[in-house]
């Protein structure tokens, strides 16, 4: 189960870098104006990185269910745990639902909003590892 653990924690680390970054490119983009050469630059980059997110997340997801089934779900920690899972998986896609309104031109959000929804999954992270780590409750 080492083994399965470690690779539940690199997809994820991996996961996870993605979900920091592309917020961070919508910040951006939001910042130019939608017809300029940076904007095409930012659609083609954002496209890229969330085309590669969806198989690192596939792999976080499944190698943590493996766990789940070897270890099974003990507490509520995990309950908690879980909860905050699917509130990544809605986040990534949302991630996905603005870059399509970016390569539409149909963006209608502040680099500021960006700038406070790119906190989200610093947020979770934190609550994740104080949940396994700690296991509060």
């Amino acid at each position: 189960m080492l083994w399965i653990k470690s690779f539940h924690i690199i997809f994820v680390t991996s996961w996870f870098a993605g979900l920091f970054y592309l917020p961070r490119l919508f910040v951006n983009h939001a910042m130019v104006n939608a017809d300029s050469e940076a904007a095409e630059r930012l659609k083609l980059m954002e496209t890229k990185l969330y085309r590669f997110m969806l198989p690192l997340a596939v792999l976080a997801l499944g190698f943590g269910l493996w766990l789940m089934i070897g270890y099974g779900i003990n507490g509520a920690w995990m309950h908690a745990k879980l909860t905050l899972v699917l509130l990544l998986i809605a986040y990534h896609w949302y991630c996905g639902k603005l870059l399509k309104d970016f390569k539409a031109n149909r963006n209608t959000r502040s680099h500021v909003w960006y700038r406070w929804f790119n906190e989200v999954p610093v947020i979770v992270l934190t609550l994740v590892v104080i949940l396994v780590v700690v296991k509060p409750f």
